[in-house]
């Protein structure tokens, strides 16, 4: 994104997003985190990076409607349709594309905040929202499973204990 304009500093108007911009990296940073790939088996590949980081960027929007943040919900929400309009420009994907990618991402985010907040929250099963949604049904072992479903649920813990003002400040637990 670029840096404020002229007339935006001219006239004191900032983009309120901004200050979602350090958690939203803290999320990206921790979806390309060697283990999800290694240990985890999540493919390595743009799929496989996009279910990580949809799958840490769930996390930190269920904790913000926990928590009320419901305007920085939305800003943080479109902090990362942003980035992924700007990586699928980036590959080459033409502009009366990019919308019909872009939507499907957010129905893709939707669906997954809705299993990840079930498994969460409501005790349904997280390993099976995972092979779902995360390895998208392909043939994945039961310990790669429980590497990925026990570092979410230990991030989920940690998440659970921050404040408001913490988790915007990008502090993922």
């Amino acid at each position: 994104m670029p840096s404020t304009s002229f007339l935006q500093r001219l006239f004191g108007r900032t983009d309120p997003r901004e200050g979602l911009r350090p958690l939203y990296h803290a999320v990206v940073g921790e979806g390309r985190q060697p283990h999800w790939y290694l240990d985890g088996a999540v493919p390595d590949t743009l799929d496989g990076r996009f279910d990580m980081i949809v799958a840490i960027l769930a996390q930190a929007l269920i904790r913000l409607e926990q928590l009320g943040a419901t305007q920085e919900s939305v800003w943080l929400t479109e902090l990362f349709v942003d980035d992924m309009d700007g990586q699928l420009r980036q590959e080459g994907v033409g502009d009366v594309v990019v919308g019909k990618h872009v939507g499907r991402m957010m129905s893709a985010l939707g669906g997954r905040i809705s299993a990840y907040r079930g498994a969460l929250t409501q005790g349904t099963d997280f390993a099976e929202a995972l092979r779902r949604n995360l390895y998208r049904g392909a043939d994945v072992t039961d310990a790669a499973v429980a590497h990925v479903e026990g570092r979410l649920r230990e991030r989920w813990t940690r998440l659970g204990c921050l404040t408001r003002d913490a988790l915007l400040a990008g502090d993922l637990g």
